[in-house]
């Protein structure tokens, strides 16, 4: 969407953190940080060391004037930088948009279930549309990650949305790799995805980037169980050995912070897409939190520059569209312990704080039917209007 002439009289986003670890006190803390009564929808991403059923009705209590939603993360993101044991949460305007959300179950979420879903979004959306839906809305999808429907899901939802832009993330639990879970009509739920669509008049630009650089060396996948993510044998070896061998380690050295150096890769069209290594398993097979299955080549990556790349893409965006409201950002945990290896935690403050990030680390980002790693994935949303343009007669006459 193209920038219109920003307002300087209102926001149309509102921003709260709360490192309270007491349920009670942090429902509270957000709840008096977004006390406006221009506020119609909340949006949060909280660890998974809360109590989350005690956390489950504290947020539904304290704000049971409009609609919430979130999941658990592993770590959060705010305007100061990284965080953990702590919820960040985003307040949504009625002013300057209109926001319907769905839980869905992602065990037998087949097409009709998606059209379904998509057509109630609309329906909701057209009750105070804010401008038309082709060209101003998008779709906003977090999902248990530990399932292993996320890939079959994201397709049919694809099919769904038809041209409508949707990226998302995959919940995560601190990276103790148990539990994952999404939240919504007052509770955590796992084995389900939330569905959430935005309309408004605000400019945005939903983007991905990876700084993820090729090696040119591949890796055939010639056993893989693609339901369980796991990858039994590289090139007819062992995938854990062949792993190794190929990161130039030894087989007692693989950990996260080996996987967030080392990335695998697969090519679609002319794009590399991650597929990050969750962990090694005792036959030296190796699970995955994308779906790998047999054929697939991979290829061996590095990392590139970090920040050059995100700064390039980003500033683009806000070219584009003006100076951010905000950047609802998803972001692979493997990113952030990258950083925290190399010691650029400051960067990533400056880089948030400028461009107004608010978000999470993801154990899976989303975009468009597609699943990914490593990535950043999100929107950028620009400042409300001065003058929003009124929605054209046709929809008015719809809406109504």
């Amino acid at each position: 969407m193209p920038a219109l002439q920003p307002s300087a009289q209102h926001r149309a986003i509102f921003s709260a953190a709360t490192y309270q670890l007491d349920a009670t006190k942090a429902a509270r803390e957000l709840a008096m940080q977004l006390d406006d009564e221009d506020i119609g929808f909340v949006l949060f991403f909280c660890s998974a060391a809360y109590d989350l059923d005690a956390l489950g009705r504290e947020m539904n209590q304290a704000f049971s004037h409009c609609e919430v939603m979130g999941c658990t993360t592993a770590g959060e993101l705010m305007p100061s930088g990284y965080a953990k044991s702590s919820i960040s949460a985003l307040g949504f305007s009625r002013r300057d948009f209109k926001v319907s959300g769905r839980r869905v179950s992602l065990d037998g979420f087949d097409l009709q279930s998606a059209q379904l879903c998509v057509s109630d979004l609309m329906d909701a959306c057209q009750q105070d549309l804010k401008a038309p839906i082709n060209t101003n809305t998008f779709v906003l999808t977090l999902i248990d990650g530990l399932s292993p429907n996320e890939e079959r899901f994201l397709v049919t939802l694809d099919t769904a949305l038809g041209r409508l832009p949707h990226f998302g993330g995959s919940a995560g639990d601190d990276v103790n790799l148990a539990n994952t879970h999404v939240y919504s009509e007052g509770a955590f739920h796992s084995e389900s995805a939330i569905v959430v669509m935005f309309n408004t008049h605000c400019p945005f630009e939903v983007f991905t980037t990876h700084h993820i650089e090729s090696l040119d060396s591949k890796l055939v996948v010639t056993d893989a169980d693609c339901t369980a993510r796991r990858v039994h044998e590289f090139n007819a070896e062992p995938a854990a050995e062949v792993y190794a061998r190929e990161a130039g380690i030894s087989l007692e050295d693989l950990r996260p912070e080996i996987y967030a150096l080392h990335p695998l890769a697969v090519l679609i069209g002319d794009q590399y897409y991650v597929r990050s290594i969750q962990k090694v398993n005792d036959d030296l097979s190796l699970d995955f939190y994308c779906a790998v299955d047999d054929g697939i080549v991979v290829t061996a990556m590095r990392p590139g520059d970090l920040f050059a790349d995100m700064d390039a893409k980003l500033s683009a965006i806000q070219s584009r569209i003006g100076e951010p409201e905000l950047t609802l950002a998803c972001d692979c945990f493997l990113r952030r312990l990258e950083i925290e290896q190399k010691m650029m935690r400051d960067k990533a403050k400056m880089m948030f704080r400028r461009f107004n990030f608010v978000g999470f680390n993801t154990y899976g980002e989303q975009l468009n039917g597609i699943h990914m790693n490593q990535t950043l994935t999100g929107v950028m949303i620009g400042k409300p209007p001065a003058h929003p343009p009124k929605v054209p007669l046709a929809v008015e006459r719809k809406a109504g």
